[in-house]
């Protein structure tokens, strides 16, 4: 069951399950606040779970943020769940304050080094219909004149179409009321993320973590797998990987994929726990 909203000091936290709460779910975008809703409820009926949604415009502001959720809501140390963005937002927070994090599971995370993201978007687009692609190409055309309302609806449609080519089989029950798309948040933050990767400074932040690291990766997702795969090998000691087969980009919306990415990650929240 999923209690109110309670406010941080710095950031709104959804808190989710029954004391203690040792997870925490990091949701991507960055500015798609909410989206790690499903999986926090999945896992609250064994788990104390916290959901930051993040609301910072820099990565540095949003860095601050979690540590704060977590230190805030959470008995630390906490095993922290990431996705996609939050992946990232994940590794550097835990390279920043270990103190706070006992484990990290990477679900979907972008490539962590710039020689392996330069087909994303364009696998995207080439799985999309005639009308999809022409639908893209207007919304990027008006995306910077319109307001700023209109924008987020602008961005959240954009991010609807590349959930058409990021998933495999979707489940027919997905729901995304839970979440707010924030245009003017990717805006700030998702330029300062994209230069950690292009100088090598995130990397780096990856390669100081200490705690076990597991990446779950769907085999469908247009972020390739070797781009969180082989980098963070080379770089961390204690570091496994899963590649999921009929899997694309957000595993719990995926019909084929869901069951075993769930058993998957309750059996990695058991072992840390």
């Amino acid at each position: 069951m999923m209690h109110d909203k309670v406010p941080s000091s710095m950031t709104q936290t959804r808190v989710y399950g029954s004391p203690p709460h040792s997870v925490a779910v990091v949701h991507g975008g960055p500015g798609a606040a909410g989206e790690m809703a499903p999986v926090a409820r999945e896992l609250s009926d064994e788990f104390g779970v916290i959901e930051p949604l993040q609301s910072a415009k820099s990565v540095e502001g949003q860095i601050g943020e979690l540590a704060s959720a977590v230190a805030e809501h959470c008995a630390t140390p906490v095993s922290m769940v990431g996705y996609s963005w939050g992946a990232w937002l994940a590794c550097l927070t835990a390279s920043r304050y270990p103190e706070r994090i006992r484990n990290l599971i990477l679900v979907s995370a972008g490539p962590f080094e710039e020689r392996y993201a330069d087909d994303i978007t364009k696998t995207r687009l080439a799985r999309l219909s005639f009308d999809d692609r022409a639908e893209f190409d207007m919304l990027i055309a008006v995306l910077n004149n319109v307001s700023r309302g209109e924008k987020d609806t602008v961005f959240a449609r954009i991010g609807a179409l590349f959930s058409k080519a990021d998933t495999f089989d979707p489940v027919e029950d997905h729901d995304s009321n839970d979440m707010e798309c924030r245009a003017d948040i990717f805006e700030a933050v998702w330029p300062e993320a994209a230069e950690l990767r292009r100088n090598g400074q995130l990397l780096e932040a990856a390669g100081t973590i200490t705690c076990p690291v597991l990446a779950i990766h769907g085999e469908y997702d247009p972020h390739p797998a070797a781009g969180v795969r082989d980098p963070l090998s080379a770089a961390l000691q204690n570091f496994r990987f899963i590649l999921l087969p009929y899997c694309g980009h957000t595993p719990w919306m995926e019909h084929a994929a869901r069951d075993d990415f769930f058993h998957i990650l309750r059996k990695e929240l058991r072992l840390h726990r």
